[in-house]
């Protein structure tokens, strides 16, 4: 039996799945509405849009603080991003 479907390669695969996680909304990865809203407020509506924000960027959203961004980390890390291990900090 023939296939009509050309298979992806491993790693073909892995980046159309990267390209739809960065095309999730803020909503669809777990946050609570009130995070949601204030992103939004922010003009913070995909993951990618997320990925882009820096911590400093997103802390100078009003109502937005440090249990915020833990929830944020959380739900980032739950669809495979994680933070870096260190920031580098301005001398």
């Amino acid at each position: 039996m023939a296939k009509t479907r050309i298979p992806l390669s491993a790693a073909e695969e892995e980046q159309r799945n990267l390209q739809e996680k960065l095309e999730l909304s803020t909503a669809e990865i777990g946050l609570t509405v009130r995070t949601t809203n204030c992103l939004e407020e922010r003009g913070i509506f995909t993951v990618r849009d997320l990925l882009n924000t820096t911590r400093v960027e997103l802390l100078s959203i009003s109502n937005f603080g440090e249990k915020t961004l833990e929830e944020v980390y959380r739900s980032l890390e739950a669809i495979g991003f994680y933070r870096p291990n260190t920031e580098v900090k301005p001398r």
